[in-house]
């Protein structure tokens, strides 16, 4: 039994792997726990067969529940929803170096996604862009903060993101360089949505770990 005082992420951490695959157990064991509530009640995706479920966590952060197999990754997706898929499909491909995993339109729920990244999805956690018919802009309010990547070179980096930027939108916030205090070097940039992207320098993430 989870305690009441326990938050989502907690839930999640505690439950054993075999459990961990099913999503209508976990609903079950996140609305026992009286820290948060299910929204959307388990059930197969809308257009597909992958049973989710939606769960928001004490702030009202969106955690999507996924029924899938063993994976060495258990945070399965980050979702960006776009007004232009191609676009943005080009934009992390050129500007991040990621790979167009896999697209899937589901014209019966007006909705197209692309999965991007940098291995299979079964592999490591993926980026998700979702296009919605006829949506082209979102409201992106003051919650959201960014998406942070490692990178070998920040300042390499950057030159490419800068010259993609020019190609297809977006813009670079911060120059790089080092974090006052720290010293990890990181650049951050909009993508074309305006979603905040910061690439941070991988030596130096590691060395924060110490």
């Amino acid at each position: 039994m989870v305690s009441t005082s326990m938050t989502l992420e907690r839930a999640l951490d505690i439950l054993p792997s075999h459990m961990r695959m099913c999503v209508y157990k976990l609903a079950e064991t996140i609305k026992s726990s009286s820290c948060c509530k299910i929204t959307r009640e388990p059930g197969p995706v809308k257009g597909g067969s992958t049973v989710i479920a939606f769960a928001p966590d004490p702030d009202g952060y969106m955690f999507e529940l996924i029924q899938r197999g063993p994976t060495p990754e258990p945070l399965c997706q980050v979702m960006l929803r776009v007004g232009e898929l191609d676009r943005s499909i080009m934009f992390y491909e050129k500007a991040l170096g990621m790979k167009l995993l896999r697209k899937k339109d589901v014209p019966q729920y007006k909705y197209t996604i692309a999965m991007m990244g940098y291995a299979e999805e079964d592999k490591t956690t993926v980026l998700e862009l979702t296009y919605n018919y006829g949506v082209t802009e979102y409201n992106k309010g003051n919650a959201y903060a960014q998406v942070a990547i490692g990178t070998d070179d920040v300042y390499k980096s950057a030159e490419a993101v800068e010259l993609v930027t020019k190609e297809l939108g977006g813009k670079i916030l911060r120059q790089p360089g080092p974090l006052p205090g720290l010293n990890t070097k990181i650049t951050s940039f909009l993508d074309p949505d305006g979603w905040k992207v910061v690439l941070v320098d991988h030596a130096d993430f590691l060395k924060e770990l110490h």
